[in-house]
C-alpha cells in the first residue's frame, strides 16, 4: 500500500518539474544581425487540469528545480506525487553547489527512486528531454530512476517523430487510470520504451507503451510517453474531453487514491 497521505479528504500534493526553456535566437537581415532572447513554460494545461481538481500543485520549471529539488527522500516526503516532464537528469544531479563549487550534494535520481519503493508516486511525461531524449541528451538510462519506471529506456535518442499524427489506443479500459480515455485525438510523437515484465501497459501508440504503470515495492510509477502538450500534443489533444482526467487518474493512482 502506498504511504502518506492517502486521505480523500486532503488535497493530493503534487510537484511538477520541468516543462521550461529558454530561446535565443540570431536574426539576420542582410548585412546586419542581432539576437533575442525569451523564456517560455508548456506545462500550463498541465497545472491547471491538476489544480482545477483540488490538488496542491508546487510547480519547479526547470532552472529553479536545478538547485530547488529536493535531495533527500525526507524533503520528498512532503509530496504524493513527482511529475517529471521535459526535465533531464544532468539539471537534477548536477546543481550549482556541486558543478560551480564542486561541493558534495544529495543523489537527487537516488532519492527519487528510494523515495518511490518506500511509498511515493512518480511521474515521468515524455519530451525531448525525459526518458533519453534528444540526441540522448536526457540521460535516464541506466540511471536509479529508470530501474523504478514501468519500461526501460533506451541507450540511444528514443524520439518518435510523427507529423502526419497517430492516434492512441486504449488497451486495457478496466484500469481506474484509464477511465474516460476514449476518443483519443491523434499525437505528433512520443519517446519509444519498452514494458518491463511487471509493468501494466494502459495505452498505445504506434504499437508502443504510452501509459504504462507499475508497482515497485510500497510506492509506484508511470509515465505517459508523449508531451503534455505542445510540440507532441497538438491543440486537439488540449481540448480533448480526457485531457484532465488523464493527469488526475494518474495522480491519483500514483497518491493510492484509487486503485
Amino acid at each position: 500500500m502506498v504511504t502518506g497521505m492517502n486521505n480523500a479528504d486532503t488535497a493530493l500534493r503534487v510537484l511538477v518539474a520541468g516543462e521550461s526553456w529558454m530561446t535565443h535566437s540570431i536574426h539576420v537581415k542582410g548585412f546586419d544581425s542581432f539576437t533575442n532572447s525569451s523564456y517560455h513554460e508548456g506545462g500550463d494545461a498541465l497545472l491547471a487540469a491538476l489544480r482545477g481538481n483540488g490538488m496542491d500543485v508546487t510547480y519547479q520549471p526547470s532552472h529553479i528545480a536545478a538547485n530547488a529539488f529536493p535531495d533527500s527522500v525526507d524533503l520528498l516526503r512532503t509530496f504524493d506525487v513527482v511529475v517529471l516532464s521535459d526535465i533531464g537528469a544532468n539539471t537534477l544531479l548536477l546543481p550549482d553547489r556541486s558543478y560551480v563549487r564542486s561541493e558534495r550534494s544529495g543523489n537527487r535520481l537516488h532519492a527519487l527512486a528510494d523515495w518511490v519503493r518506500s511509498g511515493g508516486g512518480l511521474l515521468m511525461v515524455g519530451g525531448y528531454m525525459t526518458f533519453q531524449g534528444i540526441e540522448g541528451k536526457a540521460a535516464y538510462h541506466g540511471t536509479a530512476v529508470d530501474a523504478v519506471l514501468p519500461v526501460a529506456l533506451s541507450t540511444t535518442d528514443d524520439r518518435q517523430e510523427h507529423p502526419e499524427g497517430v492516434v492512441p489506443e486504449t488497451v486495457d479500459p478496466e484500469h481506474p487510470v484509464a477511465a474516460g480515455l476514449t476518443g483519443w485525438p491523434a499525437l505528433l510523437g512520443w519517446n519509444r520504451a519498452q514494458p518491463r515484465p511487471d509493468a501494466r501497459v494502459l495505452a498505445r501508440i504506434g504499437g508502443d507503451p504510452l501509459i504504462a504503470v507499475r508497482s515497485v515495492e510500497n510506492g509506484r510509477s508511470a509515465v505517459f510517453a508523449s508531451d503534455c502538450g505542445p510540440h507532441w500534443g497538438p491543440p486537439s489533444f488540449l481540448a480533448w474531453a480526457g485531457y484532465a482526467p488523464l493527469w488526475c487518474n494518474l495522480a491519483r493512482w500514483l497518491a493510492g487514491r484509487i486503485r
